[in-house]
C-alpha cells in the first residue's frame, strides 16, 4: 500500500514538473518582455502620460510586431537588467547597451543595430580641451556607474579624480556646477546635455576611442531561436529604412550636426 501511494505521488510530481515552462517563466508565452531603464531620453524615457517612449521603445515595438508577440516593457535600474535576463524575468534587454566582452561572459548579443562613441561634456571654465587633458591629479571626471565611460576612465585615467554616480543627470550637474571638469558618455547624450546647458558647458564630440562602441539587444545565453529572430529583424528593419525613420522622428537636429562635422552617425552601422 505504501509503495503504491509513493508511486502515485511520484507520478503527480513528474506531471507537475512537466507543466512548468522552461526557465520557470510565468509570463504569457505570446509576450515579449523587454527590460529598459526609462531614464535615458530620447532612447528610453516616458511621455506625458507616463508611458514608455523613445527610440528603443519604437524599436522594441516593431520587433515584437515582427515576431507576432505582445510587447511588455519592464522599467528597471540599469544594474538590474542583466541579472533579470539571466533569471528569466525578461526576454530581452533593449536599453542602449554597449556590446562588451565582459558582458558577453554573461549574456549573448544580437548583431549591432547602432554605434556610439564616447565624447565629453566639459565645464565652460575648465582648461580641459580633450580626453588626454583629464589624466592629471587636478582634473575631475564624472562617470555613470557601470557605463562604458566609467570602465574606460578606470582603465585609462590613472591620475584623474573619478567621481562615480548612479544617474546621468547627477554627472551633468557636477559639470554644470563646476565640481567636475567633464562628463564622458555617448556622443548623442553629450550633445543633448550641451544643448540644455549651452552657457555652462561645451562639448568635444570627437571620439577618443580607437574603435566605436556598438549597441546590441541583450539575449539570455542558450536562446538561439530568439537570437536568430532578432538578428533577422534587425537586418530587415535596416533594409526597409526603419532606422532612417527613427532618426527622422527622434534625432533630426542631431543628425544634421553630425553631418556638418563629418562624424559618423548613430545608425551608421555596416550590415554584418
Amino acid at each position: 500500500m505504501l509503495k503504491k501511494r509513493a508511486t502515485t505521488i511520484l507520478l503527480i510530481v513528474l506531471v507537475f514538473i512537466m507543466l512548468i515552462p522552461a526557465g520557470c517563466r510565468k509570463q504569457d508565452d505570446n509576450q515579449l518582455i523587454v527590460g529598459m531603464e526609462l531614464a535615458y531620453p530620447p532612447f528610453e524615457t516616458t511621455d506625458a502620460a507616463n508611458q514608455p517612449a523613445g527610440i528603443s521603445v519604437d524599436f522594441a515595438r516593431a520587433l515584437a510586431e515582427s515576431i507576432g508577440a505582445e510587447l511588455v516593457i519592464e522599467n528597471m535600474a540599469w544594474t538590474g537588467l542583466i541579472p533579470s535576463l539571466e533569471t528569466g524575468k525578461i526576454d530581452l534587454i533593449i536599453s542602449s547597451m554597449t556590446i562588451t566582452e565582459e558582458r558577453r561572459q554573461r549574456i549573448d548579443f544580437s548583431d549591432p543595430y547602432a554605434r556610439a562613441s564616447l565624447a565629453l561634456l566639459i565645464n565652460q571654465d575648465s582648461p580641459v580641451m580633450s580626453y588626454a587633458d583629464l589624466d592629471h591629479p587636478d582634473r575631475v571626471i564624472a562617470v555613470k556607474r557601470g557605463s562604458t565611460g566609467h570602465i574606460y576612465a578606470e582603465n585609462n585615467l590613472k591620475q584623474a579624480q573619478i567621481m562615480v554616480f548612479e544617474k546621468e543627470s547627477a554627472c551633468v550637474l557636477e559639470v554644470v556646477q563646476g565640481k567636475a571638469d567633464a562628463f564622458t558618455y555617448d556622443q548623442l547624450t553629450i550633445l543633448k546635455n550641451w544643448e540644455q546647458y549651452p552657457d555652462e558647458t561645451r562639448v568635444n564630440l570627437e571620439s577618443y576611442q580607437d574603435t566605436p562602441e556598438y549597441w546590441g539587444v541583450g539575449i539570455k545565453k542558450g536562446e538561439t531561436g530568439l537570437l536568430e529572430d532578432v538578428n533577422a529583424f534587425i537586418a530587415a528593419y535596416r533594409a526597409e529604412g526603419g532606422f532612417d525613420e527613427l532618426a527622422e522622428t527622434w534625432l533630426p537636429d542631431q543628425k544634421e550636426i553630425f553631418d556638418e562635422q563629418n562624424i559618423p552617425f548613430f545608425f551608421d552601422v555596416e550590415t554584418p
